[in-house]
This record gives C-alpha cells, structure tokens and sequence, in this order.
C-alpha cells in the first residue's frame, strides 16, 4: 500500500480508538432525580379558636342581604368548614360553601335575613370535617345568635360589605376563572 494511503488510514484508527478509550472511561449517564412531592409538616397547634364574627353576638341587624363574617386566631384551611343552625333559633338562609379571605383567617358567607327574627349558627357544630386550621386542627364549636329588626332591608352586595367591614376585594362570592380565546372557540362545536 503507498505511503499516502496509509497515513489517512492511521490518523482515522487512532481517532477510533481514542473515542472509544473516551467512551469506556465516562461513567454511566446520570439519572435523573426522583421527583417527590412537597410534604408540609406542621408542629401540633392548639384548636383554633372564634375571634370574631359579624354580626356580633346579640347584636340587632337589618333585614335583607347579610355577610356572616367568622375570624380565628390562626391560619385556616379554605376546604375545611362546617356550620349549623343554633338550637333555639332561627337558621340562616345562606349560600353553601363560605369563602376563606385572603388573611387566610377570616371566612365570608353571603345570607339572607328576615326582618323580625332571631338567627343562630353554630360553627363546627360536628368538629371532624369542619373549620380546620392548616396543620388539619379542628376548631372549637362556637355559637352565634342574632337579632333582626323591622327596618328598610340592606338590598346590595355592596351595602352588606360595608356593614360587615369588609373592603372591596373581599367580597364573599368569587368570579369563575376567565376561559382562554381558544377554549371558548372549541367550547362551542
């Protein structure tokens, strides 16, 4: 075989077996991390507990459009809630499921009250399954009774915020997710 052929031939075997003295040393490919879901641990906290409510214990409100607001002393799970109506009294005419605010505290439920009638609610009424803190801490049961008079009804959402002290983004019924041009476009076929 000539020189020239033989060379091209040489260089291309020792870069062959250089690659392959490079593969062997390498280790095997690095697996990637096990994905492992976040898990919060909580230390053991004392029950919460009612703080405040509007209406207040015993206190006398207008008719109409009513906003229960119930405060705890800690942070409180949105999915956790349970109420009930006060033995002796009216119950309330509410929406179903209350709205946790964003302090994380204080629940909103949005009700309608009779003028002339004394209401009660009963929060927890039945502890497992109802108002929970974060680390899944039941709260105390706690009742609230109230009076409504004979007076010019509360008609908006807007007025009852007001009365309950809440602001503007507080509100205690929360707008539907707004779909995406593209959703609403195959929605319709």
């Amino acid at each position: 075989m000539p020189r020239r052929r033989l060379v091209p031939a040489v260089v291309l075997c020792a870069v062959l077996a250089g690659a392959g003295a490079r593969a062997q040393t390498q280790g095997p490919a690095a697996e990637a991390p096990n994905a492992v879901s976040p898990v919060l641990i909580l230390p053991p906290t004392p029950p919460p507990k009612l703080v405040s409510t509007y209406p207040a214990q015993d206190q006398t409100v207008a008719p109409g459009v009513l906003i229960l607001k119930a405060a705890f002393d800690q942070q409180m799970s949105p999915a956790a809630w349970n109420y009930a109506p006060a033995p002796g009294a009216e119950p309330l005419d509410c929406v179903k499921t209350p709205r946790l605010l964003s302090d994380q505290k204080t629940f909103v439920l949005i009700c309608r009250v009779l003028a002339g009638r004394t209401y009660g609610v009963t929060f927890n009424a039945q502890r497992p399954g109802g108002f929970a803190n974060l680390g899944e801490n039941p709260a105390l049961t706690a009742s609230l009774t109230f009076k409504v008079e004979d007076a010019a009804p509360v008609t908006t959402l807007r007025r009852a915020m007001e009365l309950a002290g809440l602001r503007a983004d507080q509100t205690p019924v929360q707008e539907a997710p707004k779909a995406s041009v593209g959703a609403s476009a195959t929605a319709g076929r």
